[in-house]
C-alpha cells in the first residue's frame, strides 16, 4: 500500500473517533449528575424516615437533593443544621 493511502485511512479513523467520542462525554457528565441527584434523594428519604423520631424533616426537592447528592453526608448535615437553626 502506498503511504498516502495509509495516512488517509488513519486520518479518517481519527476523525471518526473524534466525532463519535465527542458527544459521549457530555452525556457521561449528565448521567453522573442524575445519579448523584437520585442518591441525594435517597439519602433525604432515609433521613426523613429515621429523623421522624427526632422531629427532623427535610423536604425532598431538586435543591435539597442536589446539595445532599453532590456534597454527601456533610451536605446532609448542613441541611439539618439549616433546618434546625436558621429556618
Amino acid at each position: 500500500m502506498e503511504p498516502t493511502i495509509v495516512i488517509s485511512v488513519l486520518a479518517g479513523l481519527i476523525v471518526i473517533f473524534l466525532l463519535v467520542g465527542a458527544p459521549l462525554k457530555p452525556l457521561r457528565f449528565i448521567g453522573q449528575g442524575v445519579v448523584k441527584l437520585l442518591i441525594g434523594a435517597l439519602l433525604l428519604f432515609f433521613l426523613n424516615v429515621i429523623g421522624n423520631q427526632f422531629g427532623i424533616h427535610i423536604p425532598i426537592n431538586f435543591v435539597t437533593s442536589a446539595v445532599s447528592g453532590f456534597l454527601g453526608i456533610p451536605g446532609l448535615f448542613a441541611l439539618v443544621a439549616i433546618d434546625s437553626w436558621i429556618i
